[in-house]
């Protein structure tokens, strides 16, 4: 049965399919969780994804106006979007059937580097949206951190100066880079900003390296396509692990208790990798 929610984006997802009414169409219920839900809604050969969010979910099509379009980044065209009080859907172009989480192959994480390059590649206009006082603002909303975050804040600030301000999508992880078969795609962008850092490639190649790949072949792609200084590279890897697990942190204490209750027993985890991190960058 297909969301009665979808009646709000019922036009716009007829006219994507050529279907002749919503009774007529297919739906594959892709992803459920407490702020999202994504469906694959298909008519013969024509497909489109419809995204229903809530909360930090609920208005990507913001991140697409201000990102996605205008720096022509390798992500679903937006085909229409709509707003109701705290929820917003948007109806997306469907681009692959095949995520990198579905066939985690080496492959697949060397284009995705190559991707993340693309993405990085593009310049952004104004300031940064994660600058240093932001590391102890986060620390004081997640308010369960016991170390110094120091040698985090002092490296970002080193990175707001040697490094450009490029868009951070901001969860570049297995689940949201899709293939078609021929290229690949950035899915996803709700959480997308504006920094220095390169929380994407930490996180890219942290799934990597759980599922047995070697590290080097990742970074080393992500080099050949995006160019810089590898030891900066590093640095903006380590920086972007810290920032990634801060928001990961001030997520789950301000949204995922309430919306995704398991994620309550990811919280020492992510405390423990932060720690770690920190402690490489002191």
């Amino acid at each position: 049965m297909l969301p009665a929610w979808l009646d709000d984006v019922s036009d716009p997802v007829l006219e994507a399919t050529k279907a002749p009414a919503v009774a007529e169409l297919h739906g594959e219920l892709l992803r459920q969780w407490g702020s999202s839900e994504v469906w694959r809604l298909s008519f013969g050969l024509n497909s489109v994804i419809v995204k229903r969010g809530t909360d930090g979910q609920a208005d990507e099509a913001a991140a697409y106006e201000r990102f996605v379009v205008p720096l022509e980044l390798p992500a679903p065209a937006l085909i229409h979007r709509y707003r109701s009080g705290g929820a917003g859907v948007v109806v997306l172009e469907d681009v692959g059937r095949v995520t990198l989480e579905q066939e985690p192959t080496a492959e697949g994480f060397a284009a995705t580097a190559e991707l993340l390059a693309r993405i990085r590649k593009r310049p952004v206009d104004g300031p940064s949206e994660f600058p240093p006082e932001r590391v102890k603002e986060l620390a004081d909303r997640i308010g369960r951190i016991g170390f110094d975050l120091g040698p985090l804040t002092e490296a970002l600030s080193g990175l707001h100066r040697d490094a450009p301000t490029a868009v951070v999508h901001g969860d570049y992880v297995p689940k949201n880079l899709v293939t078609d078969g021929t290229r690949w795609t950035a899915i996803d962008w709700p959480g997308a900003y504006g920094a220095p850092h390169l929380s994407d490639l930490y996180t890219l190649v942290r799934d990597a390296v759980a599922l047995g790949h070697d590290r080097a072949p990742i970074v080393a792609h992500y080099l050949d396509a995006a160019g810089g200084n590898p030891a900066v590279v590093e640095r903006q890897m380590l920086v972007g692990g810290g920032c990634f697990y801060l928001v990961a942190l001030r997520f789950i204490v301000e949204e995922g208790l309430r919306t995704i209750p398991e994620s309550a027993g990811w919280i020492d985890g992510l405390l423990s990798e932060l720690e770690d991190v920190v402690g490489a960058l002191a």
